[in-house]
């Protein structure tokens, strides 16, 4: 079964082709952060129209090679994102539905995000190696979400940021670094210089799987106000802090559940230390995707459909969009 996948929750344009749910054929990604960069973040409305000018040339793109004939269903993400950007992969997902007689299936952004882990771009389908119930930690620019995974379509929430996500924690720390955007990698290349031997609070939420990061930002504000501090020591320092909040509490969680694995994703989880850290303080399996299919990408939304479609679950004409849709 081939699905066709439409992502533009953001300012990622971006449709894929992928085979029972692991196997990629085609997976194109525009990425608008050169036209964002000089705004140091995301403006939605110069968003929406950047995805109308190139949704139409990424799903050409993706199709190259593919027969409409062998398509079996549409995957498109229907929330949660900035509603404008929605708006344009919904209304594309459903006139190619319509025109070439397909089913379609609107899809959690959050809930593709963890498909990542069933993608497999070598040339042989990857054999599905998640083992339920497993828990799944979501670090983007908007959300850091833990989710128990009983199966597939089986969510529960267990927590969540207070504040900011770890992503826009992130970004906020750049702009207080004066390192651009987007924030994450900017962060991540120069802590590679820096040492972490700034003494920056971690929030812990005891008896809570919540996170916080807003209080750590502050601190990292007054650290550099007060002069003195080179910035890949701070950059160094406040990756760390985060790191240790996600790995420690995700893994403390994962303990209590007794689950059988950890699932990491969303754009956050390319960050190396992150997944190192994971990989070396976990008692569990941890799966990671690769960097590529961390960020936003139409793959997982196909993955993700091939598993609704698999269940029956589709979509209808008057599929809208959700922006503040939430999981579990």
């Amino acid at each position: 079964m081939r699905i066709l996948g439409i992502e533009t929750s953001c300012d990622e344009t971006a449709a894929a082709v992928v085979e029972d749910g692991s196997r990629i054929i085609s997976n194109v990604v525009t990425s608008q952060i050169d036209i964002h960069a000089r705004y140091g973040g995301v403006v939605p409305e110069v968003a929406s129209r950047q995805h109308l000018l190139t949704i139409i040339p990424v799903i050409n793109q993706a199709m190259t090679g593919v027969s409409w004939q062998d398509v079996h269903g549409i995957a498109v993400t229907f929330g949660p994102g900035l509603a404008g950007s929605l708006l344009v992969g919904v209304n594309v997902a459903k006139a190619m539905a319509l025109a070439k007689d397909l089913p379609i299936s609107g899809i959690n952004h959050l809930e593709a995000h963890i498909y990542a882990n069933w993608l497999d771009s070598s040339s042989t389908a990857r054999k599905e190696v998640v083992k339920f119930p497993c828990l799944c930690l979501i670090v983007s620019g908007g959300h850091s979400d833990l989710i128990l995974m009983n199966g597939h379509g089986q969510f529960k929430k267990l927590g969540r940021t207070r504040d900011d996500a770890a992503g826009e924690a992130f970004d906020k720390a750049a702009r207080i670094l004066g390192l651009g955007y987007p924030g994450g990698p900017a962060i991540e290349q120069a802590a590679r210089l820096g040492t972490p031997c700034l003494s920056l609070p971690r929030a812990w939420l005891k008896d809570s799987h919540d996170f916080s990061f807003s209080g750590l930002k502050t601190a990292l504000w007054h650290v550099v106000h007060q002069g003195g501090i080179s910035v890949p020591d701070a950059a160094a320092s406040f990756q760390l802090a985060v790191v240790d909040v996600l790995v420690a509490k995700t893994v403390e969680a994962a303990r209590q559940l007794k689950v059988e694995q950890i699932l990491l994703s969303g754009g956050v989880a390319a960050n190396q230390t992150l997944a190192q850290r994971f990989l070396a303080d976990s008692p569990l399996p941890v799966l990671i995707p690769p960097p590529l299919l961390c960020t936003d990408n139409a793959a997982m939304v196909a993955a993700c459909g091939y598993h609704h479609f698999q269940a029956g679950r589709t979509s209808r004409s008057d599929l809208d969009v959700v922006p503040s849709l939430t999981l579990g």
